[in-house]
């Protein structure tokens, strides 16, 4: 069993920045890739970016360019860090771990982008 819980979450203007964090806990070795999905009210979950546990990452085209994952895994942890910010990146996000036999998710954070 994996148990992640995000923080960093908040609100925040237009053009603005966020940084969040993902702590990883339980069976953390079986962890391959991690990754963050948002979902903003009335749509469905979408993927946000990933990273191996080498180090490759992957974006949506949506974010690509704006948000940069990253991951400690000394600390047990992911990271995504959100620079210019929009009002269609608010969203409550998740973070996930993947192994071999399953996904698991985050509760998620909620990120909210003024204008």
């Amino acid at each position: 069993q994996v148990q992640l819980v995000e923080s960093g979450g908040g609100l925040v203007q237009t053009g603005g920045s966020l940084r969040l964090s993902c702590a990883a806990s339980g069976i953390i070795l079986s962890i391959n890739d991690m990754g963050w999905y948002r979902q903003a009210p009335g749509k469905q979950r979408e993927w946000v970016a990933s990273i191996s546990r080498g180090g490759v990452t992957a974006y949506a085209d949506s974010v690509k360019g704006r948000f940069t994952i990253s991951r400690d895994n000394a600390k047990n942890a992911g990271y995504l860090q959100m620079s210019s910010l929009r009002a269609e990146d608010t969203a409550v996000y998740y973070c996930t771990a993947t192994t071999t036999d399953r996904r698991y998710w985050g509760q998620g954070t909620q990120v909210t982008v003024s204008s």
